[in-house]
């Protein structure tokens, strides 16, 4: 019997009390007496100049790429490789450095830990795995606690609140028996002050139990994956419930779409706020109340590369995100391809702020659809407005001219949306076969992140 086993076989209150003794672990991990003079410091930052903050990122990035050329087994290994071959490029070029591809680190975790760190020390950290195959990272104490400083910053306190405002989140932890009928269908983590809730016990008939909950616990905001809060909201919205008025809604680890933030936010009364952010600490990234997505410089470095090359694109053309982490020495992953598609946006945002923009962020890159003329179409959320009665949807590209889309149905869907629906696909993707598939509910991945494109042919 496993411990997961064990714990959902607890009554709620011992269930509660185990919740927030792995919560008081993981504060001890994020935050220290350090934390808020951190956090004081990356909001300061945000009124530096462009040059400034360049100047500063560029500073953090070559002490990273000389820490891992002299200290990293993988980078060591990979350097002296080359100068046997006679090439003496210098490291402390970032364009010197070859793309990462993420087999490496999944394959060879420990070649990227650093001979300054011990493992034991070290906090473990498994991502979520989209494709099915996690990776173990490791990181460093002092990097976590910054790396939280900047959610703080960035996260809560752009949107008005901070990590002692009580809050719900959906995402894919499985903190109720998968086989409960009745409520609670969460758990109270006292040490974060968070309510989380679970997403594979919320439908029609038990959405009224979420938001009673969400209620009681005085929940001031929701965090978590879109799809999950589009659900939420879709379903009160459906039953004709009175949702909680929230200060924010915060989107992570999936594409956010237009209709979804629609969704959210009608029900909620509440700003709906995208971010970005990787488990390997390589970049993170927060919108701010202009709409811009801002990267964090002093999290890494990121750069957009052509999808059949490693060379720049365009400025402001969509391709590859490569990124270069800057605050884990313990585990440094340099020109990092995490899998996503992306483009930098302009200076200077209605905002103020000088952080460096991420204009688009597309999803994954087996997660785009590839015409029979070549294009590659990332975002195919427009196709789903609010005027269209289907809870969610997914396409898939089945060849490279047939694409089904799977779709939960609202009340009200009618043949004549369907025919709609239809067109706007073939106004984007041309002349591709397209197959409409109703289905009771969509498969969620690892961790219980949804897809909303999937390519087979890549």
């Amino acid at each position: 019997m496993t411990l997961i086993d064990v714990y959902h076989r607890l009554p709620y209150p011992l269930r509660v009390l185990a919740a927030s003794a792995r919560g008081y672990a993981l504060r001890w991990w994020r935050y220290g007496p350090e934390t808020e003079q951190l956090v004081q410091a990356a909001l300061e930052r945000e009124t530096w100049s462009a040059e400034k903050l360049n100047a500063y990122q560029q500073e953090r990035l070559a002490h990273m790429l000389h820490h891992a050329a002299r200290e990293v087994p993988f980078y060591q290994n990979e350097w002296n490789q080359r100068r046997k071959k006679g090439d003496h490029s210098a490291w402390d070029l970032l364009e010197n450095w070859p793309v990462l591809k993420k087999a490496s680190v999944r394959d060879h975790p420990r070649a990227f830990l650093s001979d300054r760190f011990r493992q034991q020390r070290l906090f473990e950290e498994h991502t979520s795995g989209t494709t099915g195959t996690p990776l173990t990272i490791w990181q460093d104490r002092t990097a976590l606690i910054e790396w939280y400083a900047l959610f703080e910053a960035r996260w809560r306190r752009w949107n008005g609140v901070h990590r002692n405002t009580r809050w719900a989140i959906l995402g894919g932890q499985v903190v109720s028996p998968i086989n409960a009928s009745r409520p609670p269908y969460w758990v109270w983590n006292q040490a974060f002050h968070q309510l989380y809730l679970s997403s594979y016990h919320l439908n029609i008939r038990t959405v009224s139990d979420y938001l009673n909950a969400m209620d009681r616990y005085q929940v001031e905001y929701l965090y978590g994956y879109p799809s999950m809060m589009e659900n939420l909201a879709g379903l009160a919205h459906e039953a004709g419930l009175t949702a909680p008025v929230l200060k924010v809604a915060i989107s992570n680890a999936e594409p956010l779409f237009d209709h979804q933030v629609s969704q959210i936010s009608r029900v909620f009364h509440c700003p709906v706020r995208n971010t970005y952010g990787l488990s390997e600490l390589v970049c993170g990234a927060s919108e701010c109340s202009a709409g811009a997505l801002h990267l964090w410089p002093e999290a890494g470095l990121v750069e957009v590369l052509a999808d059949e090359a490693d060379t720049p694109v365009t400025s402001g053309q969509t391709g590859r995100l490569i990124a270069t982490g800057c605050i884990n020495p313990a585990m440094p992953l340099i020109r990092y391809e995490a899998g996503d598609r992306g483009s930098l946006g302009k200076l200077p945002c209605a905002c103020g702020r000088c952080l460096p923009v991420l204009a688009a962020v597309e999803g994954r890159m087996d997660d785009v659809i590839t015409t029979p003329d070549g294009r590659r179409i990332g975002r195919l959320d427009p196709v789903f407005k609010a005027d269209m009665p289907i809870r969610e949807a997914q396409i898939i590209q089945e060849t490279s001219n047939c694409i089904t889309v799977k779709y939960v149905a609202a009340p009200g869907l009618q043949q004549k949306h369907l025919n709609d629906l239809q067109n706007r696909l073939m106004d984007r993707l041309g002349a591709m076969q397209i197959a409409l598939t109703e289905v009771e509910s969509i498969p969620r991945g690892p961790n219980g992140k949804f897809r909303a494109v999937i390519s087979k042919i890549h």
